[in-house]
């Protein structure tokens, strides 16, 4: 409200239009805290009216939000605008509400065919290469689509360890909602090991620790397991030193039916997945051991240079390790296998 400091301020060279970090100008604090002198001072250095911050509200919307009808109605007067804002299921009443991780969604940047799959796209962030995940507006009247959309948010927001992919933000307060999260160039180990086929064991070793390192943490954290249940290669990425990170958890949709026990929501009924443990192939309760069982597959391949049962479908191959109870024979030599992990 000091009107006298401000404008020594502007006097001075400061620009009317300065942001904050949330991309506030002082005309969207002077309207929220409805301080007429200084939002008619402001005008008169010819601020920008119809400034929009990182969640595209304008000084007049900011005005009328907070009730200060005198300051709202200058602005109108003076030619503002109202934008038009479109309420997503998460969207908060208070500005000071909206969590740390919002993100602008002005500040990603997208290119024409950078889809990886459906859903999900490669984007830049102040330069970086960043992965979006794209909840579309047809899931916004799907109830479970959005708690699906809540819960993944809860975990990757909390979920910090090397061996694990980094949330960067997300976007909550427009339409579309998106979950941002790091990008590495270098893919992941289903394209590394089609590529390479067979891993050296020490290498193969060094891999496998990177994994249980990331699986670990999410296992141990409080108050209660993150159980991955989706733990493939495609769901495992490797950053530019070479170390592999965790990806993927938090995507499906689970629900507790015991204190250490949970259940798929919806039965699985393409078992295209040679990592599946027989629990979750069965649609049974399961713990954090299914994620156990798709590491030692994932470690096979890696020293045996192909999935099991190859070259079988995986859909196949699924069945006969859940159902027929048939476990992958060792091929390799034992020297190839590091001491301890071959009985």
């Amino acid at each position: 409200g000091d009107a006298a400091g401000v404008e020594e301020l502007l006097g001075e060279g400061v620009d009317v239009d300065s942001i904050d970090f949330d991309g506030r100008t002082a005309l969207h604090i002077a309207a929220c805290e409805g301080r007429g002198e200084v939002v008619r001072l402001l005008l008169g250095w010819k601020a920008n009216i119809n400034a929009r911050d990182r969640w595209g509200s304008t000084p007049a919307a900011d005005a009328k939000h907070y009730g200060h009808f005198e300051v709202y109605n200058l602005l109108r007067a003076r030619g503002a605008k109202l934008p038009k804002t479109k309420k997503t299921p998460m969207t908060v009443s208070n500005p000071k509400e909206v969590p740390e991780y919002e993100l602008n969604p002005l500040e990603l940047e997208f290119r024409r065919g950078e889809e990886v799959t459906k859903g999900y796209y490669v984007a830049k962030w102040y330069g970086s290469k960043v992965f979006v995940k794209i909840l579309d507006k047809d899931s916004f009247s799907d109830g479970d689509s959005i708690d699906a959309f809540k819960h993944e948010l809860t975990l990757l927001e909390k979920a910090r360890h090397p061996n694990l992919v980094q949330f960067v933000g997300a976007v909550t307060q427009n339409v579309p909602l998106m979950i941002v999260s790091e990008y590495h160039q270098k893919g992941d180990l289903a394209s590394y090991l089609e590529t390479k086929g067979r891993v050296q064991s020490y290498k193969a070793i060094r891999f496998a620790l990177d994994i249980a390192r990331g699986l670990n943490y999410l296992h141990e954290c409080k108050p209660e397991p993150i159980i991955h249940g989706d733990l493939s290669p495609k769901n495992i990425v490797r950053d530019d030193e070479g170390k592999l990170k965790v990806a993927g958890f938090g995507s499906l949709d689970l629900t507790k039916v015991s204190q250490d026990k949970l259940q798929m929501v919806q039965p699985v009924s393409n078992f295209d997945s040679v990592y599946i443990a027989p629990e979750m192939y069965r649609n049974e309760a399961f713990d954090r051991s299914v994620d156990t069982f798709a590491f030692g597959l994932i470690l096979y391949e890696m020293i045996e240079g192909s999935p099991a049962f190859h070259p079988k479908p995986q859909e196949e191959a699924a069945k006969m390790i859940c159902s027929e109870g048939l476990r992958p024979l060792f091929k390799n030599k034992p020297k190839s296998y590091p001491e301890g992990v071959k009985e």
